[in-house]
């Protein structure tokens, strides 16, 4: 199964984090397929390849919780045809 999931880089204590999409078997810092965005959590700075991330999501593609919060403040949810299945899903595994 694809995740969309966050790579760790940076130095310690100054950690940031790239979007990729990865085989969920693979471990954190393994090689990507594809890698699809970026995240740094110290100033809260995101940058999305959004058609990549909208190609894979369509593919299939499940994100991780943390990721599907970043997609759903970024609003790439909306751009998916089958956005509202991805995002109810997680709402109903929440509950």
């Amino acid at each position: 199964m694809i995740k969309l999931r966050l790579k760790r880089y940076g130095k310690k204590r100054e950690a940031s984090y790239r979007i990729v999409a990865m085989n969920s078997s693979t471990r954190r810092d393994g090689r990507p397929l594809e890698e699809l965005g970026f995240y740094n959590p110290r100033n809260n700075e995101t940058r999305l390849d959004v058609p990549a991330i909208v190609k894979r999501l369509q593919q299939g593609a499940q994100p991780t919780d943390t990721v599907r919060d970043i997609l759903r403040k970024a609003n790439v949810f909306e751009q998916v045809g089958a956005g509202a299945n991805i995002e109810s899903s997680s709402t109903a595994a929440v509950s």
